[in-house]
Protein backbone atom coordinates (compact mmCIF):
# COMPACT_ATOMS: atom_id res chain seq x y z
CA UNK A 1 0.00 0.00 0.00
CA UNK A 2 1.25 3.71 -0.77
CA UNK A 3 1.86 5.50 1.95
CA UNK A 4 -1.16 8.65 2.18
CA UNK A 5 1.58 10.73 2.49
CA UNK A 6 2.36 10.30 -1.06
CA UNK A 7 -1.49 11.17 -2.12
CA UNK A 8 -1.65 14.47 -3.86
CA UNK A 9 -5.91 14.01 -3.10
CA UNK A 10 -7.35 13.15 0.06
CA UNK A 11 -11.08 13.90 -0.40
CA UNK A 12 -12.22 13.46 -4.21
CA UNK A 13 -16.03 13.21 -5.81
CA UNK A 14 -16.53 11.36 -8.90
CA UNK A 15 -18.36 11.99 -11.08
CA UNK A 16 -19.81 9.06 -13.24
CA UNK A 17 -22.72 9.01 -16.32
CA UNK A 18 -25.41 6.54 -15.85
CA UNK A 19 -24.58 5.65 -19.79
CA UNK A 20 -21.18 4.79 -18.26
CA UNK A 21 -22.80 1.91 -16.08
CA UNK A 22 -24.44 0.77 -19.54
CA UNK A 23 -21.26 0.07 -21.22
CA UNK A 24 -21.53 -1.27 -24.35
CA UNK A 25 -25.31 -1.94 -24.54
CA UNK A 26 -26.23 1.47 -23.83
CA UNK A 27 -28.87 0.90 -21.39
CA UNK A 28 -29.25 -0.98 -18.12
CA UNK A 29 -26.39 -1.80 -16.24
CA UNK A 30 -23.22 -4.17 -17.27
CA UNK A 31 -21.42 -6.09 -14.52
CA UNK A 32 -18.50 -5.91 -15.59
CA UNK A 33 -18.13 -2.32 -16.02
CA UNK A 34 -19.25 -1.73 -13.19
CA UNK A 35 -16.72 -3.91 -11.58
CA UNK A 36 -14.22 -2.34 -12.75
CA UNK A 37 -15.01 1.27 -11.71
CA UNK A 38 -15.52 -0.02 -8.12
CA UNK A 39 -11.75 -2.14 -8.43
CA UNK A 40 -10.64 1.51 -9.42
CA UNK A 41 -12.29 3.22 -6.30
CA UNK A 42 -11.58 0.48 -3.68
CA UNK A 43 -7.59 0.34 -4.71
CA UNK A 44 -7.42 4.54 -3.91
CA UNK A 45 -10.06 4.20 -0.48
CA UNK A 46 -7.31 1.61 0.40
CA UNK A 47 -5.18 4.76 0.47
CA UNK A 48 -7.09 6.70 2.59
CA UNK A 49 -8.47 8.65 0.13
CA UNK A 50 -11.91 9.94 1.07
CA UNK A 51 -14.52 9.09 -1.89
CA UNK A 52 -17.85 10.55 -2.49
CA UNK A 53 -19.95 9.62 -5.93
CA UNK A 54 -22.60 11.34 -7.70
CA UNK A 55 -23.49 9.23 -11.15
CA UNK A 56 -26.36 9.77 -13.39
CA UNK A 57 -29.38 8.36 -14.69
CA UNK A 58 -29.36 8.29 -18.08
CA UNK A 59 -28.88 4.48 -18.83
CA UNK A 60 -32.66 3.87 -17.45
CA UNK A 61 -34.56 7.33 -18.11
CA UNK A 62 -33.32 11.46 -18.55
CA UNK A 63 -35.79 13.55 -17.97
CA UNK A 64 -34.36 15.96 -20.53
CA UNK A 65 -35.22 13.85 -23.34
CA UNK A 66 -38.93 13.26 -22.39
CA UNK A 67 -40.49 15.74 -24.60
CA UNK A 68 -42.22 12.55 -26.29
CA UNK A 69 -43.87 11.80 -23.58
CA UNK A 70 -47.10 12.72 -21.65
CA UNK A 71 -45.44 14.32 -18.48
CA UNK A 72 -44.48 18.19 -18.03
CA UNK A 73 -39.93 18.40 -17.54
CA UNK A 74 -40.46 19.06 -13.71
CA UNK A 75 -41.82 15.27 -13.43
CA UNK A 76 -39.90 13.39 -16.29
CA UNK A 77 -36.86 15.18 -14.17
CA UNK A 78 -37.98 13.30 -10.94
CA UNK A 79 -38.04 10.26 -12.85
CA UNK A 80 -34.61 10.72 -13.58
CA UNK A 81 -33.58 11.36 -9.73
CA UNK A 82 -35.29 7.92 -9.24
CA UNK A 83 -32.79 6.40 -12.10
CA UNK A 84 -30.00 7.73 -10.22
CA UNK A 85 -30.99 6.24 -6.87
CA UNK A 86 -31.16 2.74 -8.79
CA UNK A 87 -27.58 3.12 -10.19
CA UNK A 88 -26.26 4.44 -6.76
CA UNK A 89 -27.52 1.16 -5.10
CA UNK A 90 -26.10 -0.62 -7.45
CA UNK A 91 -22.79 1.14 -7.07
CA UNK A 92 -22.98 0.59 -3.21
CA UNK A 93 -23.74 -3.15 -3.30
CA UNK A 94 -20.57 -3.66 -5.81
CA UNK A 95 -18.43 -1.66 -3.40
CA UNK A 96 -19.49 -3.70 -0.81
CA UNK A 97 -18.94 -7.00 -2.61
CA UNK A 98 -15.21 -5.39 -2.76
CA UNK A 99 -14.84 -4.93 1.08
CA UNK A 100 -15.46 -1.26 0.78
CA UNK A 101 -17.92 0.44 3.05
CA UNK A 102 -20.47 1.95 0.88
CA UNK A 103 -23.43 4.19 1.43
CA UNK A 104 -26.30 6.28 -0.31
CA UNK A 105 -27.56 9.25 0.61
CA UNK A 106 -30.55 10.63 -1.66
CA UNK A 107 -31.61 14.33 -2.39
CA UNK A 108 -35.31 12.96 -1.61
CA UNK A 109 -36.07 11.13 1.52
CA UNK A 110 -36.20 7.86 0.71
CA UNK A 111 -35.88 6.26 4.02
CA UNK A 112 -36.68 2.29 3.40
CA UNK A 113 -33.47 2.17 1.21
CA UNK A 114 -30.76 4.59 1.34
CA UNK A 115 -30.13 7.64 4.03
CA UNK A 116 -31.25 11.31 3.34
CA UNK A 117 -28.84 13.71 2.40
CA UNK A 118 -27.02 15.41 5.79
CA UNK A 119 -23.32 16.89 5.13
CA UNK A 120 -22.40 16.29 8.47
CA UNK A 121 -23.39 12.56 8.13
CA UNK A 122 -21.78 12.91 4.73
CA UNK A 123 -18.32 14.08 6.37
CA UNK A 124 -18.79 11.54 8.73
CA UNK A 125 -18.65 8.87 6.72
CA UNK A 126 -15.98 10.18 4.68
CA UNK A 127 -13.85 10.28 7.31
CA UNK A 128 -14.51 6.54 8.46
CA UNK A 129 -12.88 5.86 4.90
CA UNK A 130 -16.89 5.02 3.73
CA UNK A 131 -17.52 5.83 0.11
CA UNK A 132 -20.85 7.92 -0.16
CA UNK A 133 -23.20 7.89 -3.32
CA UNK A 134 -25.10 10.78 -3.64
CA UNK A 135 -28.18 9.81 -5.36
CA UNK A 136 -31.31 12.00 -6.68
CA UNK A 137 -29.23 14.79 -7.88
CA UNK A 138 -29.23 18.33 -6.01
CA UNK A 139 -33.58 16.82 -5.11
CA UNK A 140 -34.88 19.91 -7.59
CA UNK A 141 -35.84 19.37 -11.00
CA UNK A 142 -34.00 21.78 -13.41
CA UNK A 143 -30.96 21.02 -12.38
CA UNK A 144 -28.49 18.16 -14.11
CA UNK A 145 -26.30 15.49 -12.21
CA UNK A 146 -23.44 17.76 -13.31
CA UNK A 147 -24.48 20.37 -10.88
CA UNK A 148 -24.96 18.13 -8.27
CA UNK A 149 -21.44 16.70 -8.72
CA UNK A 150 -20.41 20.55 -8.35
CA UNK A 151 -22.93 21.37 -5.39
CA UNK A 152 -21.97 18.38 -3.31
CA UNK A 153 -17.87 18.73 -4.06
CA UNK A 154 -18.07 22.40 -2.55
CA UNK A 155 -20.32 20.94 0.55
CA UNK A 156 -17.86 17.96 1.30
CA UNK A 157 -14.85 20.64 0.39
CA UNK A 158 -13.61 18.12 -2.33
CA UNK A 159 -9.72 18.92 -3.03
CA UNK A 160 -10.53 17.45 -6.45
CA UNK A 161 -13.75 17.02 -8.33
CA UNK A 162 -13.29 14.17 -11.43
CA UNK A 163 -15.46 13.75 -13.82
CA UNK A 164 -15.45 10.17 -16.18
CA UNK A 165 -16.30 10.71 -19.83
CA UNK A 166 -15.92 8.66 -22.70
CA UNK A 167 -12.51 10.38 -24.10
CA UNK A 168 -9.58 11.18 -22.32
CA UNK A 169 -10.38 14.81 -21.95
CA UNK A 170 -11.19 17.99 -23.09
CA UNK A 171 -11.29 18.73 -27.04
CA UNK A 172 -11.13 21.62 -28.87
CA UNK A 173 -13.97 19.40 -31.03
CA UNK A 174 -15.39 16.23 -30.85
CA UNK A 175 -12.51 13.86 -31.37
CA UNK A 176 -14.70 10.83 -32.50
CA UNK A 177 -16.06 13.10 -35.37
CA UNK A 178 -12.87 15.42 -36.07
CA UNK A 179 -9.34 13.50 -36.96
CA UNK A 180 -7.26 16.55 -36.18
CA UNK A 181 -9.28 17.50 -32.74
CA UNK A 182 -6.66 18.95 -30.18
CA UNK A 183 -6.71 17.82 -26.70
CA UNK A 184 -6.16 20.60 -23.96
CA UNK A 185 -4.01 19.20 -20.72
CA UNK A 186 -5.20 22.22 -19.12
CA UNK A 187 -8.02 25.09 -19.76
CA UNK A 188 -9.64 27.84 -17.38
CA UNK A 189 -13.07 28.04 -16.63
CA UNK A 190 -13.49 31.29 -18.29
CA UNK A 191 -12.27 29.41 -21.40
CA UNK A 192 -14.59 26.53 -21.27
CA UNK A 193 -17.37 28.93 -20.92
CA UNK A 194 -16.03 31.44 -24.06
CA UNK A 195 -15.21 28.29 -26.03
CA UNK A 196 -18.03 26.39 -25.23
CA UNK A 197 -16.41 23.30 -24.70
CA UNK A 198 -19.63 21.01 -23.16
CA UNK A 199 -17.45 19.94 -19.95
CA UNK A 200 -20.32 20.41 -17.60
CA UNK A 201 -23.63 22.52 -18.02
CA UNK A 202 -22.68 26.27 -17.58
CA UNK A 203 -24.49 26.23 -14.17
CA UNK A 204 -22.07 23.30 -12.57
CA UNK A 205 -19.15 24.91 -14.51
CA UNK A 206 -20.21 28.59 -12.80
CA UNK A 207 -20.12 26.76 -9.00
CA UNK A 208 -16.34 25.14 -9.41
CA UNK A 209 -15.53 28.83 -10.85
CA UNK A 210 -16.64 30.50 -7.92
CA UNK A 211 -15.36 28.08 -5.55
CA UNK A 212 -12.52 27.56 -6.99
CA UNK A 213 -12.73 23.96 -7.39
CA UNK A 214 -10.03 22.13 -9.44
CA UNK A 215 -12.02 19.62 -12.23
CA UNK A 216 -10.68 16.66 -14.32
CA UNK A 217 -12.16 15.31 -17.26
CA UNK A 218 -10.76 11.68 -17.93
CA UNK A 219 -11.37 8.48 -19.25
CA UNK A 220 -12.28 5.73 -16.26
CA UNK A 221 -12.22 2.96 -18.49
CA UNK A 222 -8.31 3.59 -18.53
CA UNK A 223 -6.52 1.22 -15.80
CA UNK A 224 -5.33 2.74 -12.86
CA UNK A 225 -6.76 6.24 -13.87
CA UNK A 226 -8.02 7.28 -10.30
CA UNK A 227 -4.48 5.97 -8.66
CA UNK A 228 -2.39 8.24 -11.05
CA UNK A 229 -4.67 11.06 -10.51
CA UNK A 230 -4.43 11.03 -7.02
CA UNK A 231 -1.03 10.86 -7.18
CA UNK A 232 -0.36 14.04 -8.97
CA UNK A 233 0.26 12.47 -12.50
CA UNK A 234 -0.79 15.56 -14.76
CA UNK A 235 -0.91 13.92 -17.67
CA UNK A 236 -3.94 11.85 -16.97
CA UNK A 237 -6.82 13.69 -19.06
CA UNK A 238 -7.59 17.94 -18.83
CA UNK A 239 -7.08 20.14 -15.35
CA UNK A 240 -9.78 22.62 -15.36
CA UNK A 241 -9.13 25.77 -13.24
CA UNK A 242 -9.79 28.88 -12.55
CA UNK A 243 -7.60 31.51 -13.42
CA UNK A 244 -6.30 32.75 -10.02
CA UNK A 245 -5.12 28.69 -9.88
CA UNK A 246 -3.48 29.26 -13.02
Amino acid sequence: MVPSSAVRYNRVLLKISGEALAGERKQGLDKSVIEDICSEVGNIVKQNVQVAIVVGGGNFFRGARADNLAMDRASADYVGMLATVMNSIALQQALVSKGVQARVQTAIPMSPIAEPYVRERALNHLENNRVVVFAAGTGSPFFTTDTAASLRAIEIGADLLLKATQVDGVYDRDPNKYEGARRYDKVSYDEVLSLRLNVMDATAVALCREHRVPLRIFNLRDSGCLQRIIMGDNNEGTLVHSEIES
